[in-house]
């Protein structure tokens, strides 16, 4: 659709228009493109900006995986190898006897 969304590129159309119906037209189109690309330009710059702001209020708590290894009793006597959150608590204990 041709229609121009900032007073600012209305007023220089409106500056801009010379009475010839296709040059005003291909001004339109031209004055539209570089509108869009411009909206375009400024949200990415401003959603950039609240993004790096929000990390920097807000740092990242990523802990690293804990990775345990305990001898196993089977017959292939393979190591049993576990990894889990850093938050997780094992409370299971083993059979006893061990």
């Amino acid at each position: 659709m041709n229609t121009l969304k900032l007073n600012e590129f209305k007023a220089l159309y409106k500056a801009l228009k010379t009475g010839v119906v296709w040059v005003d037209y291909l001004l339109l189109g031209v004055l539209v493109w570089i509108e869009e690309k411009l909206i375009d330009n400024r949200v990415r710059v401003e959603l950039d900006e609240a993004i790096k702001e929000w990390e920097t209020l807000h740092p990242p708590s990523i802990q690293s995986p804990v990775y345990t290894e305990s001898p196993s009793d089977t017959s292939t006597r393979l190591p049993e190898m576990r990894i889990t959150s850093a938050w997780y608590i094992d409370t299971v204990e083993g059979p006893k006897g061990r």
